[in-house]
């Protein structure tokens, strides 16, 4: 039996900062655990995965966040609720990344190994806002 007083990850903060890592971090862990369909709309999920699902989603929430949603045993539905409450991270994170991206330069950084970090970093923040990466200038 797993120690479900352990976290996996970092919990889902109150006010969604985390929201984008957390999302990324849920989906490979409940697909880890062959879970994954109980946060799809075709949820095709025995009841004992919902379940579980359910407490794992819970288990990586802030508490307030866990009192608002308590009457919620659906885990696709609690999925949607979070998605409806933060997903607009993106539109908050996703000008800045951009603007970094656009003025990353070499000569900014005291070695490569800092440029890199800056690069990944922002990468990073650019695909948790669904944008592809490419080495190409983007046209707008």
């Amino acid at each position: 039996m797993t120690n479900i007083t352990s976290l996996s990850f970092v919990a889902l903060n109150i006010s969604g900062d985390n929201y984008l890592s957390w999302v990324q971090d849920v989906k490979l862990h409940l697909s880890s655990k062959k879970l994954s369909d109980a946060i799809k709309a075709e949820n095709k999920s025995l009841a004992e995965g919902n379940f579980t699902s359910i407490i794992f989603l819970r288990h990586h929430m802030h508490e307030d966040l866990k009192s608002k949603y308590l009457e919620v045993e659906d885990p696709f539905i609690l999925w949607e609720n979070l998605k409806d409450r933060f997903d607009h991270q993106k539109l908050v994170y996703l000008p800045a990344a951009e603007n970094d991206w656009a003025n990353l330069r070499l000569r900014d950084f005291k070695n490569v190994r800092a440029y890199s970090s800056a690069l990944f970093k922002i990468s990073y923040r650019l695909i948790m806002c669904g944008v592809k990466v490419t080495g190409k200038k983007k046209n707008r």
